[in-house]
């Protein structure tokens, strides 16, 4: 586990430091790849490649691995590995490009040492998209073995199921995932992940990203027949246990939403964990375990693990890991702690409602009534909904806390 003191000083929750420290393990970014196929509508083909290269250097338990979110804020720009090495805190940068032609597909990438810009390794990959899934791996394993000679390369190689044998469900599965989550928007996807599911039922990863839309839907109020989507989200997510074995993002994700809805918090605890030990890199994994954590009122373990999840991806939108943090401050009665994360986490992601919230009820218990009353005003500006849909709060003095402070925020207003 990473500790990095964030809960200090609120200003450096804003944007990580020019220059992070280095971990106490061998630690590596990799870029998004350019893609060279001539046609734009290939991008999503491309980032799907180098997150699935993330994902198989993540389970080389000894390699600090930086998440996609970070890295993927270098897309499209002229960068210098010195820099993305200082504002990312690695040793190591991986880039490289993707083309794609018909049914081909050819990989170049080249390891580079940040602190010197030194070309450790370069090689090319040729194959067909039937090779796609070990093409993958055999970089993963080349970037591996030119950091660390004594890999194991079992530590590498795909779980014996691996998420899809389908190439089509894969490629559907990258449009999915490639469509952001918004009211607008949000239904196409679903539709792409049924289609990949239709296919492959027992594709994990779709369907644990149909179950999370499903969730959003409920979250946020974007949907009409809410008991619906509420069933589905369950469904699918449990669906999505049986069938990924133990891929970290199907553990962890699976875990948040069954939390979402009420299951054993004891036993979704047990599943995150599972993930974190399988890929201690899991940058959205911290962040998960962090806001289960919350509902389990483990304040503290939320606070670290939602740290963690920042080091781990220093550079993406702090907002909702903001909020994690800001609320398990609220619910230690450390309402200026809070309030400072809060409001930075607004500031950050300005249409995230949570972080409207428990800002709301933060200032609310404070007696700053006519700043709860004006937060709850943006927020209504944001979603109809003031009151949560979703209580996954096991505590029961957590839950008055929250709701109270929302009550006298909300009633004033109205």
């Amino acid at each position: 586990m990473y500790r990095i003191g964030l809960a200090a000083a609120p200003e450096q929750m804003k944007a990580p430091s020019a220059a992070l420290p280095l971990p106490d393990k061998p630690s590596i970014a990799v870029l998004p790849f350019a893609n060279m196929s001539g046609d734009l509508e290939q991008e999503y083909f491309a980032d799907g490649m180098v997150e699935e290269i993330i994902t198989a250097l993540s389970r080389i338990r000894w390699l600090f691995v930086i998440a996609r979110n970070s890295s993927f804020t270098y897309k499209g720009r002229t960068v210098d590995v010195k820099q993305v090495g200082r504002e990312l805190g690695v040793r190591y940068v991986l880039e490289g490009s993707v083309r794609r032609a018909g049914n081909r597909v050819r990989i170049t990438a080249q390891l580079i040492d940040a602190q010197n810009g030194t070309h450790l390794w370069a090689d090319r990959f040729n194959g067909s998209l039937e090779d796609v899934f070990d093409l993958q791996d055999n970089i993963a394993i080349s970037v591996a073995g030119a950091i660390e000679p004594k890999l194991q390369a079992a530590e590498i190689r795909r779980p014996s199921e691996r998420p899809t044998d389908d190439l089509t469900a894969y490629d559907l599965y990258l449009r999915a995932i490639a469509i952001p989550i918004t009211k607008e928007q949000i239904f196409a996807a679903l539709g792409l992940l049924e289609h990949a599911l239709a296919i492959d039922r027992h594709y994990g990863l779709a369907l644990l990203a149909a179950a999370h839309r499903h969730l959003h839907l409920v979250l946020n109020g974007w949907f009409e027949q809410l008991d619906t989507s509420r069933c589905k989200a369950v469904d699918l997510a449990r669906q999505a246990l049986e069938v990924g074995g133990n891929d970290p993002g199907v553990l962890a994700g699976a875990a948040y939403v069954l939390a979402c809805f009420g299951e054993d918090i004891a036993a979704m605890i047990g599943l995150v964990d599972r993930a974190l030990t399988v890929n201690p890199s899991y940058a959205h994994g911290w962040h998960l375990s962090g806001m289960i954590r919350i509902g389990a009122g483990q304040h503290d373990l939320a606070i670290e693990h939602a740290q963690t999840s920042v080091r781990l991806s220093p550079v993406e939108r702090l907002g909702d890991r903001l909020a994690v943090i800001g609320a398990a401050y609220f619910f230690k009665h450390q309402f200026e702690e809070a309030a400072s994360r809060l409001v930075l986490s607004i500031q950050d992601s300005p249409g995230y409602p949570v972080s409207y919230r428990y800002l709301a009820a933060c200032y609310a218990h404070m007696g700053r009534l006519d700043e709860a009353h004006a937060i709850v005003a943006r927020l209504r500006a944001i979603t109809p909904r003031v009151m949560p849909v979703i209580l996954p709060m096991r505590n029961f003095e957590d839950r008055e806390l929250y709701l109270s402070g929302l009550r006298l925020a909300a009633d004033e207003t109205t």
